[in-house]
């Protein structure tokens, strides 16, 4: 028998809620890496917004305090997931990497079309032609989003390619390590 499939030293085969939790995992993890970018690049280092900037500027600072906050939060639940996962063998790292880049264009995408155009709570930028900045913000999304479905999209396939071969192999064939 092959060492590497007794039961003693076999990984798990991940099931659907591993999948789901690696696909969370990762999406979470896409949402909070793309606020702390927004959140470092465009109201820190450029100054060009606040989360909120319809108040004071302490209003806008303390908005930009939680937003960094539920950053974290979603950082470190994101981690904390990762790390069981892989701790139990059952990581799907390829629906981990389309959740983190659809995550993250999820998250560039509700902030450029719910929080700059329906709520307007901030623009990309102001004293500029909004325009540009908007097609550029909201394609970055839609660009990270739909990658993230095709890297899904072929890991789907993988698996179910996979689970194919292994109903066609007769039983008690070994697999190959």
């Amino acid at each position: 028998m092959n060492p590497s499939s007794t039961p003693a030293t076999a990984r798990p085969e991940p099931d659907r809620r591993d999948r789901r939790r690696s696909l969370l995992a990762g999406a979470l993890l896409g949402a909070a890496l793309m606020a702390a970018v927004d959140e470092i690049v465009f109201h820190q280092l450029l100054g060009w917004h606040h989360f909120y900037d319809l108040g004071t500027h302490r209003a806008a600072l303390l908005s930009d305090g939680l937003l960094h906050a539920a950053e974290l939060v979603a950082l470190v639940w994101s981690i904390a997931l990762l790390l069981d996962l892989s701790r139990r063998h059952v990581l799907g790292r390829t629906v981990v990497t389309g959740g983190a880049l659809s995550g993250a264009g999820a998250f560039q995408l509700f902030d450029g079309l719910v929080n700059h155009k329906v709520l307007g709570l901030h623009q990309v930028r102001y004293g500029v032609d909004l325009l540009p900045y908007d097609i550029a913000w909201n394609t970055a999304g839609v660009t990270l989003f739909v990658a993230g479905l095709v890297v899904l999209a072929a890991a789907r396939r993988r698996r179910s390619a996979h689970r194919r071969r292994e109903a066609a192999r007769p039983e008690g064939a070994e697999t190959s390590p």
